[in-house]
């Protein structure tokens, strides 16, 4: 089953910095019927037991789940010990996620230095991401690597934002709780075909992050893959409902049914209000149950 989680993307400032709690957004989401919320680290207060217990009973009593965890851990950094406290960072998530009920957690290449080469890079990110699936394994939680662009807080692009980095990164690890989160969106900035990118993926594909962008005037997406990972994501790139801009969900949708795909998508918009997120959400139904005929 094909099941829908959403993400405050419009307000992911104010809970992060404590103008808006948790708890309230949790209260808002009801309008959206989802199935389920995905979490972000830093929307937390705390990583104490009764914290996460008293969360996931909220989202429990709300009708919903919490299985997803948005993770940006940063694993290429030269220096080794850095590295390990990234490693526990991630690991920490990892159990953070379980005792929240779910059973996903993303992770991240890290920030593409200049110092290093891409060969260094690539192990480290390897030999990080595999230190964490013991870990993973036991507390039954996939580990998704994201097609990412760049985390807002880093300096430096993401790593694996090209794609044969990404796919050399993925193709090296075998195990049953690693795996692929797609974003086509980001394939976009990335300079990639987003349906090309998902049927190389496919296979590897657990989880999704459903949103849409369009162009403003004037701009091409040549123009706009220029950015090449500069802070934030590029001004011409306009966000919008699901649905009604460049990327062809039809095709995405057809992918995902045809592979038998049974994952989490979560609903990764909402920058221009609440209510384009509502009119996502009714999309996003729309396609599923158009493609999954079974599902809701």
């Amino acid at each position: 089953m094909v099941n829908l989680s959403a993400f405050p993307k419009c307000w992911i400032e104010d809970i992060t910095k404590g103008k808006m709690t948790l708890y309230k957004w949790m209260e808002i989401s009801t309008e959206l019927k989802c199935d389920g919320l995905e979490m972000y680290f830093r929307f937390l207060k705390s990583h104490e037991i009764e914290y996460l217990k008293d969360l996931r009973n909220k989202a429990e009593s709300l009708g919903m789940e919490i299985p997803m965890m948005c993770y940006s851990p940063d694993f290429t950094f030269p220096d080794k010990d850095l590295r390990k406290k990234e490693v526990k960072k991630q690991i920490e998530m990892i159990k953070v996620i379980a005792e929240l009920g779910g059973k996903y957690c993303r992770t991240l290449s890290g920030q593409f230095r200049p110092e290093i080469t891409i060969t260094e890079g690539i192990k480290w990110v390897v030999e990080c991401i595999e230190s964490c699936l013991p870990t993973a394994e036991k507390y039954g939680v996939n580990l998704v690597i994201e097609n990412h662009y760049k985390d807002d807080f880093w300096k430096n692009k993401e790593f694996a934002q090209n794609k044969e980095i990404f796919l050399s990164i993925i193709n090296r690890i075998e195990s049953p709780y690693f795996g692929v989160q797609y974003d086509p969106s980001n394939a976009i900035v990335a300079g990639d075909d987003p349906i090309d990118l998902l049927k190389i993926l496919i296979n590897r594909v657990k989880t999704m992050h459903a949103s849409d962008r369009s162009i403003s005037d004037g701009n091409s997406i040549e123009h706009i893959q220029q950015y090449n990972g500069k802070i934030g994501y590029p001004d011409e790139l306009i966000h919008g409902v699901i649905g009604e801009g460049v990327i062809d969900y039809d095709s995405i949708f057809s992918i995902l049914s045809n592979s038998k795909f049974n994952g989490w998508i979560s609903i990764e918009d909402g920058m221009n209000g609440f209510e384009e997120m509502k009119k996502s959400v009714i999309f996003l139904k729309k396609m599923i149950k158009k493609y999954f005929k079974s599902d809701k």
